[in-house]
């Protein structure tokens, strides 16, 4: 059955992104080793998929200069971002190489940066990547993946809406 939308309603690029701002999306940072080198993007959307076997799933733009590295890496790990640590939201969502200068981390078991701080983290490696649109869905299978203990617990996680950030407050 054909859905029939009248000529009228047109979806424009402005109206859905300012419709989809008030989903409050999380903040994290997905990082690999290529080359030798730290590289990594921000990206407001990360979920579970499956848990026998363990998946995760992400969706980045196709122009994206970082996925290309990320996705020869065959590893990736997804760091959960604290509110705290809105400069490396920033820092990873910028164009440019040294994104690594500012940012704390150490090397998981896949080799791809964790990131010093951060909540949690998955590690995966890449199962599967399917054109969507102009984005790619990318599918994890889940490796490694933790807590951090030593994080402070009262910092809440980063969270973007309506083109902010912010964070969330817990109520009883």
């Amino acid at each position: 059955m054909a859905v029939i939308m009248p000529e009228e309603f047109q979806i424009t690029e402005q109206n859905f992104r300012d419709t989809l701002s008030y989903y409050p999306t999380g903040v994290s940072a997905v990082c690999a080793l290529w080359d030798n080198q730290p590289v990594g993007m921000t990206i407001g959307s990360f979920f579970s998929i499956s848990l026998d076997p363990p998946l995760v799933g992400l969706s980045v733009r196709q122009g994206s200069g970082t996925w290309p590295k990320i996705a020869e890496a065959g590893v990736f790990a997804v760091n959960v971002l604290a509110e705290n640590q809105r400069h490396i939201a920033a820092a990873l969502a910028a164009s440019g190489d040294d994104k690594f200068g500012d940012i704390g981390w150490h090397s998981g078991v896949t080799g791809s940066p964790l990131v010093e701080g951060s909540l949690a983290h998955v590690e995966c490696v890449i199962d599967q990547t399917l054109p969507v649109g102009d984005h790619w869905i990318v599918v994890g299978r889940v490796v490694n993946l933790d807590t951090h203990p030593e994080a402070d617990h009262k910092v809440e996680p980063m969270l973007f809406y309506r083109r902010g950030y912010g964070t969330f407050e817990e109520r009883s």
